[in-house]
């Protein structure tokens, strides 16, 4: 199976063009819940691209307005190229959207779409989820407020967070998509107001007191402050160790989720999350 066979064609993927600005981009993530958008550039040979600006790239330069300094160098793929090939690439660059790209931008390749063809069986796969789950899981405190547990997804560079009850026990799953599903564009604001409990407040961080407002993703973004219980999913999906790598690919798919949790009964263990299972193509 080739990428050809997977991706989604440059007329149905969302792009932004050039010269634009942050804000458009912005607009872009929020709307489609995409953690990147590809940048193109009308030319008389086609469309031609020019790069992938990433919301890791607006968090890290708030400052910065304009597209091509934002964008980023991603590696990208042809439509004649297997997907044992374009996975391998996504594992080891870290890259979820692969452009495609053969002289001019013919559109993009994600995890997603492997994901797909694991689930629907035009990839084959063979072990089950234990041999790719990790047992490093990501957690916070239910009652943790929503701006905290978006910076503990930050620092600790994952997309999702396992919130724990006050017995310690998984009760929710939090994810990047649902911070920006909630998230509020600011127009024109260089902050967003105080956002910060009082200096007595359990939930008071001197770090991030220490620097006001501009703790959040960015200039352009306010998120609620309410604790992460209210925008958590409790319905947990899960699977378990011995489940086959088509059978995790498939919940993936119909539950519209990245990562699942591995338990052993009712007890947490791990955690599988959708890269993880493009391993299985290529080893």
């Amino acid at each position: 199976m080739n990428v050809a066979d997977a991706m989604t064609s440059r007329d149905d993927v969302v792009t932004a063009d050039l010269p634009g600005t942050r804000s458009d981009v912005l607009e872009y993530l929020q709307e489609q819940s995409f953690s990147s958008v590809p940048v193109v550039k009308s030319t008389d040979d086609g469309l031609e691209y020019r790069g992938l600006i990433s919301r890791e790239a607006l968090i890290e330069q708030p400052d910065e307005d304009q597209l091509v300094m934002l964008m980023e160098d991603v590696p990208t793929t042809t439509a004649e190229t297997s997907l044992e090939d374009v996975a391998r690439t996504m594992v080891e660059e870290g890259a979820r959207r692969v452009p495609v790209v053969d002289g001019e931008f013919e559109g993009i390749v994600t995890v997603t779409d492997v994901i797909h063809a694991i689930a629907a069986g035009d990839q084959e796969t063979e072990g089950t989820v234990e041999s790719y789950a990790s047992a490093d899981v990501n957690t916070t405190y239910e009652g943790a407020p929503l701006p905290v547990a978006e910076r503990e997804l930050s620092y600790a560079n994952v997309p999702y967070t396992i919130a724990l009850d006050d017995d310690g026990r998984m009760n929710g799953v939090l994810t990047e998509v649902d911070i920006l599903e909630v998230a509020r564009i600011v127009e024109g604001e260089e902050e967003t107001g105080d956002n910060f409990g009082d200096q007595d407040d359990e939930w008071s961080w001197e770090g991030i007191k220490a620097v006001g407002s501009r703790y959040l993703p960015t200039r352009d973004i306010e998120i609620p402050t309410g604790p992460v219980r209210e925008f958590m999913s409790d319905d947990v999906v899960t699977v378990s160790a011995q489940m086959s790598i088509q059978e995790a690919a498939q919940r993936m798919i119909s539950n519209d989720i990245e990562q699942i949790p591995m338990v052993t009964g009712e007890e947490l263990v791990g955690i599988v999350r959708d890269v993880d299972l493009l391993e299985a193509l290529y080893e």
